[in-house]
Parts: structure tokens; sequence; C-alpha cells
């Protein structure tokens, strides 16, 4: 085990070296500079595609990529960080074969655009980006809309080329907000898409300006596709496909998906209901179980509003489902005779979430899909909840 790691800490100290002294070089005549696009994966972390610069030049013997979005489990206080929007990413450097091949492992298809530079602009994005791979330049606070393994690409790019790119938009744009983009690449009805459209505010139902798209790696390649450079000489003057796909078919999970399984949890709370109707009883243990959940659902939501740095997390209307205070009122559920107040408690519930279903048909805040069963289901027990308690207060 020992020489092994001793076999690894020689490959990675060569590597540095070779990346770090080659700023030292040149880059010849021949040398090409590209923007590799990596189409999405099966996994929810892979969901949206991946981003590179690659640096090819056959008469210095180079041939790398540098990406950024790199990170590492092991760091200390690894998830804590994230869910408080302070973890720190970094730019990455593989050999091209390595990067390349890493992908097609994973069936993923792979685009390459290489840039129409002058000698002088493919050194200075070469020089720029090994400087930015100097230990002390490495890191960078990552943010999944205005700062990921996409926008680095534009913005690498056009302050590199003293923000001589200019990006068009494509023939029949139509601009789409963040929530939009996100659904174009994740299922609404997936488990991922649930706690995406549940951890993520109103923010995000804003329309995304075309540059804003390119927090999508698939936007990268649509907008470098039509840019220029220098006024107006195009940006790309060749586009390849390095690898293309095999499509395999997709399988269909609905009977794992929030929607199946909130419909019939939902469909069991309006049982229970009914039947307390029938027998003018209330089940004390589904009670405290709603609002035991939807509190503590409430909580986190706020602590994602007001306790990260997370941009995305902030007007969360969610809220007015989950609403944090039901976890304070549990004690009285558990009484037989109620206070008046609770039953306006009750009836400040169903104007939530009457006012909840507003937001969502003019659009203030899109909801997960999942979610309309359930909310169904909260609606008629709060009303029944009122209604019990009326005829026995």
């Amino acid at each position: 085990m020992r020489i092994k790691m001793k076999k690894l800490s020689f490959v990675l100290f060569f590597l540095s070296f070779v990346f770090l002294n080659a700023q030292k070089q040149k880059l010849s005549e021949e040398a090409e500079i590209s923007v590799l696009t990596i189409d999405p994966g099966s996994s929810l972390n892979d969901a949206f595609g991946h981003n590179g610069f690659r640096i090819k030049d056959q008469t210095l013997d180079i041939d790398i990529v540098f990406n950024y979005g790199v990170y590492d489990f092991n760091a200390p206080n690894f998830y804590l960080n994230f869910v408080r929007g302070k973890l720190n990413y970094k730019i990455g450097q593989n050999y091209s074969q390595d990067f390349i091949g890493f992908y097609i492992s994973q069936n993923r298809t792979i685009k390459e655009q290489v840039l129409n530079l002058t000698q002088i602009e493919k050194q200075n994005l070469f020089e720029f980006l090994i400087n930015n791979y100097k230990p002390e330049n490495q890191y960078y606070l990552y943010d999944f809309f205005y700062d990921n393994c996409a926008t680095k690409i534009r913005d690498v790019a056009n302050t590199s080329l003293n923000n001589s790119i200019i990006f068009n938009e494509t023939e029949g744009f139509k601009p789409k907000t963040f929530r939009q983009l996100i659904h174009d690449h994740v299922n609404r009805n997936s488990w991922g898409g649930f706690g995406i459209d549940l951890a993520l505010g109103s923010v995000i139902d804003k329309k995304a300006t075309a540059e804003e798209h390119m927090f999508l790696p698939y936007y990268i390649h649509v907008f470098f596709e039509s840019a220029t450079i220098n006024t107006s000489k195009p940006l790309v003057k060749q586009t390849n496909v390095l690898y293309e796909s095999i499509k395999k078919p997709k399988s269909n999970n609905f009977f794992t998906s929030p929607l199946f399984v909130f419909g019939v949890i939902s469909l069991l709370i309006l049982l229970v209901t009914f039947f307390d109707y029938k027998k003018n009883k209330r089940s004390i243990w589904l009670d405290v179980t709603i609002f035991a959940f939807t509190g503590i659902v409430g909580v986190i939501v706020l602590l994602l509003w007001l306790a990260t740095d997370h941009s995305a997390t902030a007007q969360n209307y969610n809220l007015l489902w989950a609403f944090a205070l039901n976890i304070f009122v549990i004690s009285q559920l558990f009484k037989k005779t109620v206070k008046v107040w609770f039953i306006k408690y009750l009836k400040f519930l169903i104007i939530m979430l009457c006012l909840l279903t507003l937001h969502w048909i003019i659009g203030v805040e899109i909801f997960a899909i999942g979610l309309i069963p359930i909310l169904i289901a909260f609606f008629i027990r709060y009303l029944y909840l009122i209604n019990y308690y009326q005829k026995n207060i």
C-alpha cells in the first residue's frame, strides 16, 4: 500500500510540475484551444452536464483539459458548507485522453468547439488558465446559477480576451425562467426535481437573460456557436463531435415517484378523515404527524432562506403550506377541548393554502408537482378539524 501511495505521489508531483511549468512555454502556431461540452449523465449531480477548456499543441506535446467545478468530498465540513452555501470548488486539470475517456465510459456525448483565436489570444487564455491553476488561485465560492462549471467557461473566456466576445441570441430563442431551465434537465416528477422545487424559492421563477442561460453547459455550446469576437469574427471556427452516446430506453419509475407516493399518502389521509367523520372522532396520530411534518419542513425551508448564503433559496413560498409554527401548536392536538385561537389558526392555515394556489396560478412561484395530492388532503383535513372542534367546543 505504501509503495502504491509513493507512486501516486510521484505521479501527482510530476503532473503538477508539467502543468505549472507550462506557463513558461509559448504556444506554437499549431496550437488549438477549444471548449468541450459534456451531455448530462444519469445521476442528479450529473444531470446538467459539464464543460472544460482543451489546450492542444502537438508541437509542444500538450493536450490537457482545464475544468471548473471540482470538489472534494473529504474536505472538512463538506456537507455543512454545502448546505450553508459556503463550499469552495476549484479548477481541475487532466490529460485530454483521461478526461474524454472518463465521459465516454459514462456513455455521454462530447462536443468540441475549436475557438477562432489569434496567436496572442490563445496565449492569453492559456496563461490565464495556468495562473488560475496555481494553488493560491484554484478555489472559488460555488454558486449553482452564477459561478459554476459552465459560467466559468463564459467568464474566463471573456475576461482573458479583454471582453471582446459578444454572445448573440440564436434564431427563435425564447427566454425561460431558471426553474424551467432546471426542469428541462430534471424530471419534475422525480425526487431530485421535488427536492429542487422544495428548496429553491421564487427568485428562480424570473426569466433568465440570454447570458444567464449559460449556467447550463448546453447553453455554453449554443451561445458559443453563435458568438462573435472582435466585433464580427465568429468565435467558433470548427465544431466536432468527439463521442456520440448510445441511446438507451429510459425506465419509467412512476410507482416510486413523488406524485404516486404522496398520492397514496393523501388517499390514506382522506380515508382516515372520512371514517373520523362517520364516527365523529379524531385520529390524533394523523394530526400530530401532519403538523410535525409540515412544521419540520417549514423550519428547514426557513433556514435555507435566512441562514445560508444560497441566493436561490430566498423568497420560498413553500412556507405557505410548510408552516414552521405548526411545531409549536402540536400540544393543542392532544386536548379534548381546544382554545378558540386554535380554530382561528386552522382557518389561517387554509387561507395560506389558498394563497399558495394563487401564487402557483399567477406564476409567482412554481411548486413541486408531487405536492398537489398532499396539499388537497391537508386542505380537507384542516376543514374537518375546524368542523370537529366547532361542534365539540
